[in-house]
């Protein structure tokens, strides 16, 4: 449905921002605005600013920024739609009339929708009866108790072909709604319809208002189903086929929970299936979603991107370490490629060869699916691994022709100025490994010299908040130690604390917060430590507070020490340029 651009205005001049926000978070008057401690990140101190004239919010704090539309949408986790309606009740404005045919497909969607909220119902009945008690018990063997059944509406489909048929017409649906909503489907020669789903276990999907729209069906285990007829190997899973609800194109499982959980601060994951997804959520990665069956398209990469608030939009994709794996990665890659925007990524995980997340997670290595999630590669770093793995770069052709394939496919990227420092960023990595190496006997080496590559220091407000994970969470040690010896705070003092920290650390595994801490005071380190363990150095990373460590919290450590690299790279490079140009000048 589109919305006339008037009409969004005329709604944000009835309605001043500071009452609508005031409705929802305690709003002071701060002279001719307003300021509120933000509701999208944890604060003490008010670093939200609100502007009824101009008509905006701004935080000091975590950037969020935005007009009163936006505000709805990510405060009350709304859709566009769903926003705009809402905030025009309360201006007193009637929705613009969509034409008559979209009117009809409305009230058709509504009762399909009321179908598949009774087919659920129905499915997770089935899996409370006596009757039932070894699916149901085998379900818990495999995750599935009767709390994870019960947030995300599982159940189970039973052997009998005309059970659900019989249900949904006692409670007024027709052949031709059933049929309608994937449940049930003919076959030549069969007088009546019969269910689509059967002795499987079942996983509703649901869309952004977790309305119910497909299903996915789980197989049993052989022990517990018919044999195979002859040489006919039933599919482990089946989904719904495409509805006027439902386009798996479209869809992710786990979004409407995802989406909330990205609103909170989690990162978003994309996993492989529904039992990924689940087992995630309750590990506390909340942020999970997974592909409809198939590999990702660009519409639920734009879906993925879309759940994120942040104007960082990074989504991390898992995949198994194996040969398999690497090829569905080189297929999500080229897919992601052309849709790169500014802000908008994805960083590749890969896990142990034979692992899922769920089989990670289930087993009780929480810490192994970390430290693959914080050994995450870059698309270019995946690009670039990807292409020359395996390579004979003996040769300079031959090194050419590798280096043209991977500019060739980051052409592919439509954005301009991402395209740009791509391409950048590719002839500065061939600069540092083709043109940066001392000669070899044997070998050739081009004389060309290359950009000696200095390491600033990150800015100490941004840089003290990863110390002060650092001291406050010592486990970051243990699947982040490269990065954290890669730290420079820029001050003397901090980096003593800083390497203390790392020495007593590396000799004794597993240390809690408390005993590094005192061990760091009894190094004559008290005041560096005060000055670290601040609320100021807090403000600018929250993850970084004692108490505050989350599944999450290795992602945004690793996140903000890319950054803070990558912030250096950039003004190294920018400082070289106005070097050569003073240089030329002054000749």
């Amino acid at each position: 449905m589109t919305i006339p651009p008037r009409f969004l205005d005329e709604i944000r001049n009835r309605l001043a921002l500071s009452s609508v926000i005031g409705k929802r978070v305690r709003v002071t008057r701060a002279g001719r605005e307003y300021k509120a401690c933000c509701p999208f990140h944890k604060e003490k101190t008010p670093s939200f600013t609100i502007n009824d004239d101009k008509q905006f919010y701004h935080c000091f704090g975590c950037g969020a920024h935005g007009d009163v539309i936006n505000f709805v949408m990510q405060h009350d986790n709304l859709s566009f739609i769903d926003a705009v309606e809402m905030l025009s009740a309360e201006a007193g404005l009637q929705m613009p009339k969509p034409d008559p045919a979209m009117v009809k497909k409305a009230e058709r969607d509504k009762d399909l929708y009321a179908l598949m909220d009774q087919a659920t119902a129905w499915f997770m009945a089935q899996l409370q009866l006596p009757a039932h008690r070894d699916i149901k018990s085998y379900a818990a063997q495999r995750g599935l108790n009767d709390e994870v059944c019960k947030q995300f509406r599982i159940g189970f489909a039973p052997a009998d072909p005309q059970a659900l048929r019989r249900h949904l017409k006692e409670q007024g649906f027709t052949d031709k709604d059933m049929l309608e909503a994937g449940l049930l489907k003919t076959r030549e020669g069969k007088s009546e319809p019969y269910a689509f789903f059967r002795e499987r276990l079942m996983f509703p999907v649901g869309d952004r208002k977790r309305r119910v729209i497909a299903f996915g069906g789980r197989i049993l285990p052989e022990h517990m189903r018919p044999p195979d007829r002859g040489d006919f190997k039933p599919p482990k899973y089946i989904n719904s086929t495409d509805t006027p609800l439902f386009d798996k194109s479209r869809t992710l499982y786990g979004e409407s929970f995802a989406r909330q959980a990205a609103r909170d601060g989690h990162s978003v994951l994309v996993t492989e299936g529904y039992m990924d997804v689940i087992a995630c959520h309750k590990a506390g990665f909340k942020g999970a979603v997974a592909p409809m069956g198939t590999a990702l398209t660009e519409e639920q990469i734009l879906a993925l991107w879309s759940l994120i608030p942040d104007d960082s939009k990074i989504a991390y994709l898992c995949f198994d370490g194996d040969n398999a794996g690497r090829q569905a990665a080189g297929r999500a890659c080229e897919r992601v490629l052309p849709l790169l925007r500014p802000g908008q990524g994805v960083r590749f995980v890969f896990l142990p060869d034979g692992e899922d997340p769920d089989s990670l997670l289930t087993a009780g290595n929480k810490a192994g699916f970390v430290k693959a999630l914080g050994s995450s590669l870059s698309l270019l770093d995946f690009l670039w691994a990807s292409h020359m793995a395996g390579q004979d770069l003996s040769t300079p052709e031959l090194r050419a022709g590798v280096i043209k394939a991977m500019e060739n496919q980051v052409k592919v990227i439509a954005d301009r100025d991402v395209q740009m420092h791509y391409q950048e960023a590719l002839r500065q990595r061939v600069r540092e490994t083709f043109f940066s190496r001392p000669p070899q006997a044997g070998k050739w080496t081009p004389k060309t010299p290359g950009m000696k590559m200095r390491r600033p220091a990150a800015p100490r407000r941004q840089v003290l908040p990863l110390l002060a994970a650092v001291l406050n969470h010592p486990q970051l040690f243990e699947t982040h130690e490269e990065m954290i010896m890669r730290l420079d705070t820029g001050h003397a003092g901090y980096n003593r604390l800083l390497q203390a920290a790392i020495g007593h650390l590396s000799a004794h595994p597993g240390l809690d917060s408390a005993t590094l801490q005192q061990h760091l005071m009894e190094q004559g380190l008290a005041e560096e430590m005060a000055a670290v363990l601040h609320e100021s150095v807090y403000t600018h990373g929250a993850f970084a507070r004692p108490g505050a460590m989350t599944p999450d919290t290795p992602l945004t450590w690793a996140d903000m020490f890319r950054a803070l690299e990558r912030q250096a790279l950039n003004q190294e490079i920018r400082t070289d340029i106005k070097q050569a140009v003073l240089s030329d000048s002054a000749v």
